[in-house]
């Protein structure tokens, strides 16, 4: 691991996002709440908080970290079949939050394609990325704009 020992503690966070896209009844139907297996994005959002709190676990040589928040929100497009993940960690501490959010919207995808797969097993999941950090040395970093024209939050 690396030693943040001499680092200053400082508030720290951090923002990712990504996305799944499906086909049009598999979006109905977690929208409208009808999937078998339950609330897909209440489930997918405690997956995401969870996922991101065990990042050391998972992520070898990260720190384990205590968060002051973490969120997992997401956003459908009927248009596009999709659904936008975005997970927001802050804490204060020696080091960032950048694997626990990338952590965090990961599974929270994982998560809507487990509980979705009956109804579409063509789901696609991506457009993965930091899309903001700030706190520490290396200062505040900003995404101007994705792949697709969307800006950050």
């Amino acid at each position: 691991m690396v030693d943040v020992s001499g680092k200053e503690a400082a508030v720290r966070t951090a923002v990712a996002r990504g996305d799944i896209t499906m086909s049009s009844g598999a979006l109905a139907a977690v929208l409208d709440g009808t999937v078998g297996k339950g609330d897909v994005l209440g489930v997918a959002r405690l997956a995401g908080i969870m996922a991101a709190k065990k990042t050391p676990e998972l992520i070898p040589l990260c720190h384990p970290l205590l968060f002051d928040a973490c969120t997992v929100d997401f956003s459908p497009d009927k248009a596009a079949n999709r659904i936008e993940a975005v997970c927001r960690v802050k804490l204060t501490g020696r080091t960032g939050a950048e694997m626990e959010a990338l952590t965090g919207v990961s599974v929270a995808l994982l998560t809507i394609y487990d509980m979705c797969k009956a109804l579409d097993r063509t789901m696609t999941i991506g457009n993965i990325r930091l899309w903001e950090k700030s706190g520490g040395r290396s200062g505040h970093f900003k995404r101007e704009e994705d792949a697709e024209g969307r800006r950050p939050c």
